[in-house]
């Protein structure tokens, strides 16, 4: 049996807006195990029933949608976690949050595209990872010369 106000955040969560755990997932298309991933990352919050029961309240899946579309731009979970600690107690995000918080991702995420066209239009050929087994190494990468600007596939590097 659900108890009748279960703790959460500022107030309490009304009992017939609380999803299960497979009622969230459903909705939101993120597994189960995702679901209590994030809530012990704590970017999520959970109630309990009295039989010990995760609940969700309804406003955590526009949370799980932030934390999904933050993903999908490449942002790792502790600048998505960054981010949420910055709006009050735990609140879900607005659109003015989040119009916000991409802004101030935009010169990451530019950093990333270009990286990432990079790698498209260079993946064929030299990387410059010192290798020399590719024929154009020799040309681009005569004697592993880029082993002097750092460790790793040097020509992929975007600075």
């Amino acid at each position: 049996m659900l108890a009748n106000n279960l703790n959460y955040g500022l107030g309490q969560m009304v009992t017939s807006k609380l999803l299960t755990p497979g009622e969230l997932s459903e909705r939101s298309g993120v597994a189960v195990s995702a679901l209590h991933f994030y809530e012990r990352e704590g970017l999520i919050e959970s109630g309990r029933t009295s039989g010990n029961q995760r609940r969700y309240a309804r406003h955590v899946l526009r949370r799980v949608a932030f934390i999904r579309t933050s993903q999908r731009v490449g942002l790792p979970l502790a600048e998505i976690r960054a981010a949420l600690d910055t709006l009050p107690a735990g609140r879900t995000p607005t659109k003015k949050d989040w119009s916000r918080l991409s802004r101030s991702w935009r010169t990451d995420l530019d950093h990333r595209i270009a990286q990432m066209e990079k790698l498209r239009d260079t993946l064929d050929g030299c990387i410059g990872c010192g290798c020399l087994s590719l024929r154009s190494c020799s040309l681009r990468n005569e004697q592993d010369h880029l082993a002097g600007e750092g460790s790793g596939a040097r020509i992929l590097t975007v600075e």
